[in-house]
């Protein structure tokens, strides 16, 4: 089983955000049969047993084994991930493009940056699984507590400016063999958590996180990657 699958066809993505299907497949994270699901979930038989069809059609579950009950064969399924992501190629025709209107002061921006992120990681991980490679790849994430909004912008300023030097130091567009590679550097503020939620957090926790939220993703690969982009949050 996979650690994350990502879901790159409009008819897998369709099957996967179904509420039943999505039941079943968060269910077999452990194998079990479509009578153990039907008993577990408390769901008919015959319609677990058709959802599964569907999912395993659409590669989102697999046979794990085939056992003998008296004169019944009963199939055991799982899924073929712990977590999957649907890749904005999803939707193609619509996704959201970084080249568009690159601004660094644009949530929007951010976002068509992740979503290209998902999207090239994606092609790269399905690419590998097939090749039966590894990816190479490297992120960051931390938090960081700013106390004002001049601290926040100095921060931006000082990240983009070392990435940058970063970049110039490092790259070499006439390398012979040299593989280009992603560089995307985000800044954001973390959406505040429901009440219930941030009580079981620090519960659970015990202490408040330290840090910083830079997402750093570096996209490289066993295969082929591209380019560099530093980037910065919406000003308040």
């Amino acid at each position: 089983m996979l650690e994350v699958a990502v879901i790159e066809e409009p008819a897998a993505a369709e099957a996967s955000l179904d509420p039943m299907r999505s039941r079943l497949l968060a269910a077999l994270t452990e194998p079990a049969s479509a009578a153990m699901l039907a008993a577990r979930l408390g769901l008919p038989r015959q319609k677990v047993n058709y959802h599964l069809k569907e999912l395993e059609r659409h590669g989102l579950v697999e046979l794990a084994e085939e056992r003998r009950k008296g004169n019944v064969t009963e199939r055991v399924y799982r899924a073929t991930a712990a977590s999957y992501v649907i890749s904005p190629s999803v939707l193609a025709a619509v996704s959201p493009d970084p080249t568009r209107s690159p601004d660094q002061l644009s949530a929007r921006w951010l976002l068509a940056l992740g979503s290209r992120l998902v999207q090239e990681v994606g092609a790269l991980l399905t690419g590998a699984s097939r090749a039966r490679r590894r990816v190479a790849s490297f992120g960051i994430d931390a938090q960081v507590r700013f106390a004002s909004a001049a601290d926040r912008a100095a921060f931006a300023e000082e990240l983009a400016q070392s990435v940058a030097t970063l970049v110039s130091r490092y790259h070499d567009e006439s390398a012979p063999g040299g593989r280009s590679h992603r560089v995307v550097v985000g800044l954001h503020q973390i959406p505040a958590a429901p009440p219930e939620a941030e009580a079981e957090a620090k519960a659970g926790a015990g202490t408040e996180p330290v840090g910083a939220e830079v997402a750093a993703g570096d996209i490289a690969a066993a295969a082929d990657e591209a380019g560099s982009t530093p980037n910065q949050e919406d000003p308040r």
